[in-house]
Order: structure tokens, then C-alpha cells, then sequence
């Protein structure tokens, strides 16, 4: 038998770089690159080995280990999880650093590979530097906090364990039932040990993803209880995306008449203009998907993990024989609720029961107020994008209306938390899949700048639109920096409202006093802080500017189109006013003893709100 007599990390980037997929019938390779921070735990190691194979795995300097996993999560995500990268850090901080963006990826199920430094496997030079040490456990380190956000974990202390261990990793990567985040903990001495490893870990492997077509008798059950439906409604998820599977959900809808309501990650699965498209729906959606939720008799969805967001805390669907048909590829999901399963692909299943359904239809009065629903919401989501008649501070929907109003139907929105989620998923009109990339699963505040890159790095034909508040910003702006480097050029529309805007709103909303969250209601604050967000981008090394009313930041994006590099736009907003229609009940909970009379009154009404709730997870 034939070997190489590499150490460990030289094995470990040859085998990536050996790993292919066929995507539309091209062979590219399956990783991207590696997304790389140096420090004592990999640098000589697992760093000589990317040096030495730069010309085939590029090898990607970022700022923030966080914000590395970010891009690469956003990268998946954008490739509708068909290639992935690679973050590698030091030990200690720097390994912990990753775990918020491994949560991220965790919940969204987007594949990605953690490669962080560990201590020393002989245990000889310990406790080494950065080094956690457990009084009553030996083989504790820091990257044990990589477990629980891990679909595949593993911890090398011998460097032959990469075989399995590597299989393992390509195994979790691929599967889209089970794909999501895989840490391969890297002692650093076995980083450095050198093993005669066997040819074939070395071939060439191409992957094609998994398409499971569904169980005969899943699939006969789910078709049975559609013909007997009134009011279905369809809820898209991200799997309608990452399947494929958006022509296949716009011909099933039309051809049967049925209405769909988007999640945050299934934003974009059809057209705005589609004719049953509701727009979002639940706690964040809007009239349309939410009006008709309240009434449908069934619901499928598709490709969908039906978060509280999603549902309004299981308190959005009010008529009591709905029943639902859960489509997913994860059986996990698709068992929530007491659904009738349908364990498949999104896609090869949407097309499969309309086959089987030809010549039904939802019942034409269904389908005609769902339109008529759709109508009316959207000639009201136009009065809040619009401009006001005074001068005052803008909105968040007031923004999102002037960026919208020069946006093209190739260009990408990316957001991930605060007020703005709920904004953009009542009034962003992607055209095209993947115009919404939202990472709302974990919410995760700091995503947003450096998920911009990842979408770029995956989709670079696209106008990237980063719009985040003033509070994510200072969170993790740092890879403004690694744009400009990289050549990653974002457009950053930046919403300074003083503070954190939506969780006052929230506070006061649970009958709390607002307190501690926008800049005004802290409680030792000296003076009032006057950031110069313009001066900071400037020194980051992009372009920025600061505009004072929404036709100057239409005009400012034109602008920034032209530009060579990253823009920052800033624009002062009021934090108070969001959209009043739309929307649904949330379980936040509230305080069942206070000295507040408002908090007593909103702990009544949340009692009130909870009977409504559909039990059984």
C-alpha cells in the first residue's frame, strides 16, 4: 500500500483540498478556503501546512475568530450549503472566540469546519499558556465548550485519528438532514506529528447531495389530508431554499391554489410577485401570511424547524382542526406538534404530491381572500415605506423604503437582529431566491458586517446590502477592515438610533420602565456619547458618509454602487415607531409579582395570550 509520510495538519489540508462536488453538473472543489487567525496553537502546525498548500487552499486573514465563523456560516448559507470553509484558531480565547458563530451555524443547520488548537496531547509542558485546567477532570480544555454547538466533535491526540475522524467530518458536511457545524479539536504537538498515511485518504472524492424522495405511505397519508382540506396554507423555510426547491413550492401554489407564508429563512423562496405570496408570517410577518394562519385548516410546511417566531409561540393558529404536514428533511423537525411526517427532500416531495394532487384545489373562496389579503397588506406596507410629509426623524420601514426604492432585483439584503428583522421581513420584495439572507435562528448580534462578506464570497456577482443598527455595529465591526483587505466590497446602510431600540421597545412593552438599553435611560452615564460612525469606517479603511434624509441615502447608494470598495452610510433614526400591522403574540414572560401597576396589567394580558397557545412540542 502506498503512503505519505505527512504530520497531521499537512494530511488534513491535502484531504480537503482531495474533496470535490458536483453542483449543476460542474466539479468544483468543496471547500472554499480557510478562514485562518494565528496564534501558538496552530500556527506552526496547522499554519506551515496551509502555507505550504496556498496555491490549492486559499488561506483567508480575518479580524475576529467570531466574525471568521460568521463569514464562513454566511457563505454556506449563500451557497445553499453546497461548499463550505474552514475557521481555525489558537486555543483559549481564540477557540472560545468561535463558539458563538459554531451556535450560529448550529441552529440555522449550516455546515461548516472548525479546526481550533488545543492543549498538548502528551500533557508534557502543562498547564501551557491559555490553557483552562479542570481540578477534577484531565482531559477538560476550553474547546469542550465546542460540544453542545457541534454536530460532530471530535478531539485528535493521535495523528492517525484524522482517518475516522476526517470521513466523520465529510459525513455531517454533506448530509442535509444532519449537516451543521464539525469541530476537529487539534491537539497542537499532534498538529506537528508526522503519520504514513494511506493513498486513498488522498483521492479525489466527488459529493452529490442527498436528494431523498419520500416514504409511499408518508406521502399517501400527506396527500389524503390535503384533499380534505378547506384552507391549507403553505409555510416556506430555509430547506425550500437550500433544496432547490423554489420553482417546484411556485408551481405547487399556483397549481393548487394554496397560499404561502415565508419564515425568515425561507424569505425569498418566491418572487413579491408571485400571487399567493403572503409575505412573512408570525411574530415578525405580516397581515396577509398571519390573517390566513389564524383560519387555515392545515398547514404544510416545508423545509421549516417552526420556531416560536414562526408560530407566535403556538398562539398565531386559532382554529382548532388544524392539522399539520411537516416536509424535512430532518425527522426531527418534521415530528414537532404531533405533524404528520414527510421525511424527504424539498423538492423531489413538492413535486411528488402535486403530481399525485392533479386536478385539485383548495377551495376557490380560500384562495381569493388569501390574494385579496396579499393586496391589501402590500398597498399598506407602501404608506409606512413611504416619505413622510414632515421632518422628522426616519424609521426603520422608512429607511428600508429608500434603500428599496434603488435596489435591483440581483441584490442582497443581509441583517440579523434587533428591530430590523421584523421590518425587513414585513417589508423587503426580493425577486429573486436569495435577495433575504436573514440569520434570525440565532439572532446573533455582530453577524451582520462580517455575514456580508461570506455572502459576497459566495455570490459575487450580487450588490451585498448590509443593514445593521448602531448597537451590532460597535458590537463586531472589525471585518470592515477584512472586506476592504480582501476586496469584498459591501454597501453597510447603518440605522444610529442611540442605543438598543428594539429590546426598549420590548421592555416597555412586558410593562417594564425603559431602562439600560438606548443611550438616554442608562443609568451612570457621564455624558452622552457622539460616535463618529463616519470617522471610524474612514479608519477602517472604507469609504463613508453620513446622510441626513432619505432621498440623500437613495442618492448615497447610487453612490456607493459606483464605488471600489466597501461604504459605510450612515443615517440618525428614530428608536419608537415600528410597523403597527402585522405581527403576532409572542411569549415573553412577564413578572408575576411587581410593584408596577403596568407590569401587573401586562402580566394579565399575557396570562390572557398563553390560553391560546397550541400545546405539545
Amino acid at each position: 500500500m502506498k503512503t505519505h509520510l505527512l504530520t497531521m495538519s499537512q494530511a488534513l489540508i491535502r484531504a480537503m483540498i482531495a474533496q470535490k462536488i458536483e453542483i449543476d453538473g460542474e466539479v468544483v472543489p468543496f471547500f472554499k478556503g480557510v478562514w485562518a487567525i494565528f496564534g501558538h496553537g496552530n500556527v506552526a502546525g496547522l499554519g506551515e501546512a496551509l502555507y505550504e498548500n496556498r496555491a490549492d487552499m486559499p488561506t483567508l486573514r480575518a479580524h475576529n475568530e467570531q466574525g471568521m465563523v460568521h463569514a464562513a456560516t454566511a457563505f454556506a448559507k449563500a451557497r445553499r450549503r453546497q461548499q463550505v470553509m474552514a475557521c481555525t484558531s489558537s486555543i483559549g480565547p481564540g477557540a472560545l472566540n468561535m463558539v458563538t458563530g459554531a451556535a450560529v451555524a448550529h441552529v440555522n443547520r449550516l455546515p461548516l469546519l472548525l479546526l481550533p488548537g488545543d492543549v498538548f496531547a502528551n500533557r508534557i509542558p502543562d498547564p501551557v499558556l491559555q490553557q483552562v485546567e479542570d481540578f477534577g477532570n484531565g482531559v477538560v480544555s476550553a474547546n469542550d465548550a465546542f460540544i453542545p454547538v457541534s454536530r460532530y466533535f471530535d478531539r485528535l491526540t493521535r495523528p492517525e485519528q484524522l482517518i475516522p475522524a476526517f470521513h466523520q467530518a465529510m459525513r455531517v458536511l454533506t448530509d442535509p438532514a444532519e449537516c451543521g457545524p464539525v469541530t476537529l479539536s487539534l491537539c497542537q504537538d499532534v498538529q506537528a506529528e508526522a503519520f504514513a498515511y494511506p493513498d486513498a485518504f488522498f483521492r479525489e472524492r466527488i459529493h452529490r447531495i442527498r436528494r431523498q424522495a419520500p416514504d409511499a405511505r408518508e406521502l399517501s397519508d400527506a396527500v389524503k389530508l390535503i384533499r380534505q382540506s378547506r384552507k391549507p396554507l403553505m409555510i416556506a423555510g430555509g430547506g425550500v431554499l437550500y433544496a432547490e426547491a423554489e420553482k417546484a413550492l411556485a408551481a405547487f401554489s399556483h397549481a393548487h391554489g394554496v397560499p404561502v407564508g415565508e419564515t425568515q429563512a425561507g424569505k425569498s423562496s418566491l418572487p413579491t410577485t408571485h400571487a399567493l405570496n403572503m409575505g412573512g408570517i408570525g411574530v415578525s410577518g405580516g397581515t396577509a401570511a398571519n390573517e390566513m394562519a389564524q383560519e387555515a385548516d392545515l398547514i404544510i410546511a416545508v423545509g421549516t424547524r417552526l420556531q416560536d417566531f414562526t408560530t407566535g409561540s403556538w398562539g398565531l393558529f386559532k382554529n382548532p382542526d388544524m392539522k399539520i404536514i411537516a416536509l424535512n428533511v430532518q425527522p426531527f423537525d418534521a415530528v414537532k406538534h404531533d405533524s404528520l411526517p414527510v421525511i424527504a427532500d424539498a423538492k423531489i416531495a413538492l413535486e411528488e404530491i402535486a403530481a399525485a394532487l392533479e386536478g385539485w384545489k383548495a377551495d376557490s373562496g380560500w384562495t381569493e381572500r388569501a390574494q385579496a389579503a396579499r393586496q391589501r397588506w402590500l398597498e399598506k406596507a407602501d404608506t409606512y415605506q413611504a416619505i413622510p410629509e414632515r421632518e422628522a426623524l426616519p424609521t426603520d420601514a422608512q429607511v428600508i423604503g429608500a434603500v428599496q426604492r434603488v435596489a435591483k432585483p440581483t441584490d442582497t439584503v443581509v441583517c440579523a437582529a434587533g428591530g430590523l428583522p421584523a421590518e425587513l421581513q414585513k417589508h423587503w420584495r426580493p425577486e429573486q431566491p436569495g435577495g433575504y439572507h436573514m440569520e434570525y435562528g440565532f439572532s446573533c448580534m455582530g453577524y451582520e458586517l462580517a455575514g456580508g462578506i461570506g455572502v459576497k464570497m459566495a455570490r459575487p456577482e450580487r450588490e451585498v446590502i448590509v443593514m445593521v443598527g448602531d448597537g451590532s455595529y460597535l458590537m463586531l465591526n472589525s471585518e470592515i477592515a477584512t472586506s476592504v483587505m480582501l476586496g469584498q466590497k459591501l454597501i453597510i446602510v447603518l440605522l444610529d438610533n442611540h442605543g438598543y431600540g428594539c429590546i426598549n421597545r420590548l421592555q416597555q412593552a412586558t410593562g417594564s420602565a425603559p431602562f439600560n438599553n438606548l443611550w438616554e435611560d442608562s443609568q451612570h452615564m457621564a455624558q452622552f456619547p457622539q460616535i463618529d460612525f463616519v470617522q471610524h469606517a474612514h479608519g477602517l479603511g472604507a469609504l463613508a458618509e453620513k446622510v441626513a434624509s432619505l432621498p440623500d441615502l437613495s442618492e448615497a447608494i447610487a453612490r456607493a454602487r459606483k464605488a471600489d470598495r466597501t461604504t459605510v452610510i450612515l443615517i440618525d433614526t428614530d428608536p419608537k415607531p415600528t410597523t403597527k400591522e402585522g405581527g403576532a403574540w409572542w411569549d415573553v414572560a412577564v413578572p408575576e409579582v411587581s410593584t408596577r401597576p403596568q407590569v401587573n396589567q401586562a402580566r394579565t394580558d399575557y396570562e390572557r395570550a398563553r390560553g391560546a397557545q397550541r400545546i405539545g412540542n
